[in-house]
């Protein structure tokens, strides 16, 4: 469990790669405003958007993820239930406090995630 990463992730490095050689600034491994233990992986506090990039096995991945063969007890089934059920509770806190909630797979193309995200920044107003 030590070689799981919480931030600094490879598919998360490529995309903020990206959008700093696109002349955007973010913050890291940002503290939610209502839960100091929920972070975000990339945020523009002044635009108010969260984007938050998934490990497909963590959050479960329609696509990649496989149930773990020694799941004694369902421990693992449990795990990414819990997972799925607070990312859905993270996602509309978020909303209902203004934000706006991004979420990608850490299999997607990092420069369609930061097209994207460039994208939605646009939209959402002036840069930082």
């Amino acid at each position: 469990m030590r070689g799981n990463r919480r931030r600094d992730t490879r598919p998360e490095l490529a995309v903020r790669s990206l959008l700093y050689a696109a002349g955007l600034r973010y913050r890291v491994d940002y503290p939610l405003p209502f839960d100091k233990r929920r972070r975000a992986d990339i945020v523009f506090p002044r635009q108010r958007l969260a984007v938050f990039i998934d490990g497909c096995f963590w959050h479960g991945c329609p696509d990649h993820y496989r149930p773990a063969k020694a799941d004694i007890g369902g421990f693992w089934a449990t795990k990414l239930q819990q997972n799925a059920a607070r990312d859905e509770d993270t996602d509309r806190r978020l909303a209902d406090s203004g934000w706006t909630v991004m979420r990608f797979w850490e299999h997607e193309d990092p420069h369609a995630v930061a097209e994207r995200v460039s994208e939605a920044l646009n939209l959402n107003g002036p840069r930082q």
